[in-house]
């Protein structure tokens, strides 16, 4: 009860619903993983969608099985592939904000008007727009500070996509540090925002399971 007063987990605490969590959390991280490789390697697009169902794991049910989710997501391809990451830090930072910003889906009842039902709804749009905003935000400051810490002790021996814009600003004599965190904002204003609103609306679906 404590934790779903705290806002921990937003369901009750029960035997069969942690089983449900924690299923559902597995699933979402592999979920993550195969859109994050069809995105990238298959379709081409230069966006980093390995997060959408971490997000609708926290709006759904809260922050703990959010986090549970965004450590398997990054930590089941670091075992596989032998390797590690700090960038799972940036999904932590997404699921604490969404977890504290998340808006409630509008209650409407049958016999509400058309002003109070479009109203409801800008609503919840204008608040998703927020957070998305601050995601946006956020998660650049994080990713460029763990990118360049990083690699002032690792040498980088891969390609990513923020790599696209990195170019330009270098020739712009903008300094390292600030060149890492500017990179990424044209790839997150787009993807947090698929990453956000869809994230919401699949946790519509997720929450009904556990009903």
């Amino acid at each position: 009860m404590e934790l779903k007063k705290s806002g921990l987990i937003t369901c009750t605490v029960s035997c069969r619903n942690i089983i449900i969590l924690t299923v559902l959390s597995i699933t979402a991280a592999l979920m993550n993983i195969f859109i994050s490789g069809f995105v990238m390697n298959f379709l081409k697009f230069p966006l980093f969608l390995d997060t959408v169902f971490t997000a609708a794991i926290a709006f759904a049910f809260g922050i703990i099985p959010g986090i549970f989710t965004a450590v398997l997501s990054w930590f089941l391809p670091c075992f596989f592939y032998n390797g590690f990451s700090f960038y799972f830090l940036c999904s932590i930072a997404e699921v604490l904000l969404i977890c504290a910003l998340k808006p409630s889906a509008p209650d409407i009842p049958n016999f509400a008007s058309k002003e109070k039902i479009a109203a409801s709804y800008t609503a919840l749009v204008s608040k998703l727009f927020l957070l998305y905003v601050l995601c946006a935000v956020i998660i650049s400051l994080i990713g460029g500070v763990v990118d360049y810490i990083t690699h002032l002790f690792i040498e980088r021996n891969y390609y990513s996509v923020d790599d696209l814009f990195k170019q330009g600003l270098f020739m712009s004599n903008i300094p390292v540090f600030a060149i890492n965190i500017l990179s990424r904002i044209p790839i997150n204003i787009v993807d947090r925002f698929i990453v956000i609103f869809a994230g919401f609306f699949i946790s519509r679906g997720l929450v009904k399971i556990i009903k």
